[in-house]
């Protein structure tokens, strides 16, 4: 089938889909996701078998975009004003979560993974300490519609939204953290300083010092320019994003630290910074987010999936155990209001966006074959769940907290 016409159709259908579901109050990644699932080439076979290995250069793009709008939160100015009670509830709600997942799967999977000759270093272990990772970010678009419906005003859904905005990032770190990891454990390297400790470091800070000088590099660059049209401010914003990352990939150092420290001296060092992360939210999010939760949907393995329900079910039951425990510890230590300490952690449920950006891109490292199509169906089957129940709970969180207005 002509590629352009599957775009096409992708498009269409996740447009359309989104559209339905945004009618009956949810999340419009959720019919993205049910586009991608309806397009599936393992279940109605319309789009052709062999075009999911061929969609890395769009998984890529848009991954660019959305980690560079992840740095675009991390505004200084922001976060001082913000206070201590958001920074610790969100290490402690991310990392929390983090542990709770990573804990639970070392003890459940060597009895519910369907894995041939699994061992504890090539399967165990890393998939344990993936899934956690990607336990860490929340998506906020999902409490961020009901506060708007309701105009929800408070402490808590401050807090709430100061938090989501910010875990993305912290989740980003706990990837680059576990990928880097699994990768030794899998490839059976024997403990040495240079595999174990300076490459880490390396992919590490290598991507935030790539980022750093990109970023410094894109701002001069609009300062020199000064014909400060829209369409001029897309081109530049693209041209940088796809070098960063092109970059970030060759010399290997991780990708999305490198663009998500990029957006950080944009939107920190930039004198343009609102006109340039509003017209990435006016022109191309919504292009970028149908076509990168369609293909997600696409991806989903159905014959993993099939056994993989009961791991999908402990991920949503341990990454929320991880959530409430760990906001609320964060609450206690700063000291954060009562109804804080108490309904916050109902805001966090809703997870999305970036987290299945995440897990696709394991399945590009072929160090993860045999655990990437297992991954990505518990990360796509859980957010399905988190869509589905995540503004349900944050609007009884924010009622009972007494911030928002019912007719």
């Amino acid at each position: 089938m002509e590629s352009l016409l599957i775009i096409g159709a992708i498009l269409f259908t996740g447009f359309v889909l989104g559209e339905i579901v945004s009618k009956i109050k949810l999340p419009k990644i959720t019919g993205y996701i049910l586009a991608g699932i309806l397009l599936n080439p393992g279940l109605f076979h319309i789009i052709p078998a062999g075009f999911n290995e061929h969609t890395d250069v769009i998984t890529n793009i848009a991954l660019a975009f959305i980690t560079f709008s992840v740095g675009g939160t991390l505004l200084y100015k922001k976060i001082k004003k913000l206070g201590k009670g958001i920074i610790s509830i969100t290490f402690f709600e991310a990392e929390f979560a983090f542990l709770a997942v990573f804990l639970g799967f070392l003890a459940i999977t060597p009895f519910f993974l369907n894995i041939a000759n699994p061992t504890w270093f090539t399967v165990f272990i890393p998939i344990s300490i993936l899934l956690a990772a990607l336990a860490s970010p929340t998506d906020p678009s999902a409490t961020l519609a009901v506060s708007h419906e309701y105009k929800a005003k408070g402490d808590v859904s401050q807090t709430i939204m100061g938090v989501a905005a910010f875990d993305d990032a912290l989740g980003i770190v706990n990837y680059s953290l576990a990928i880097t990891v699994a990768g030794v454990l899998i490839l059976h390297q024997a403990f040495n300083v240079y595999s174990s400790v300076f490459n880490p470091l390396f992919v590490i800070f290598g991507a935030i010092l790539l980022g750093i000088v990109f970023g410094f590099i894109f701002n001069s660059i609009t300062w020199l320019v000064k014909r400060e049209t829209e369409g001029m401010f897309i081109v530049i914003i693209i041209c940088f994003l796809l070098l960063c990352f092109g970059v970030a990939k060759i010399i290997g150092v991780d990708e999305l630290l490198a663009t998500m420290s990029m957006g950080a001296i944009v939107v920190n060092f930039n004198r343009l910074r609102e006109k340039i992360f509003k017209i990435l939210e006016r022109y191309t999010e919504e292009l970028i987010f149908v076509l990168f939760f369609t293909i997600s949907g696409m991806h989903l393995n159905f014959s993993v999936l099939s056994t993989s329900y009961i791991l999908i079910i402990f991920f949503v039951i341990f990454r929320t155990i991880g959530k409430v425990s760990g906001s609320k510890l964060g609450a206690h230590l700063a000291k954060s209001p009562a109804k804080v300490k108490k309904y916050v952690a109902g805001g966090l449920i809703p997870q999305g966006g970036i987290v299945i950006g995440l897990a696709l891109l394991i399945k590009q490292n072929n160090a993860f074959d045999q655990i990437a199509d297992i991954i990505i169906s518990v990360i796509i089957g859980a957010t399905i769940i988190h869509e589905l129940i995540g503004p349900v709970v944050a609007k009884i969180s924010l009622r009972k907290a007494g911030e928002i207005k019912e007719n």
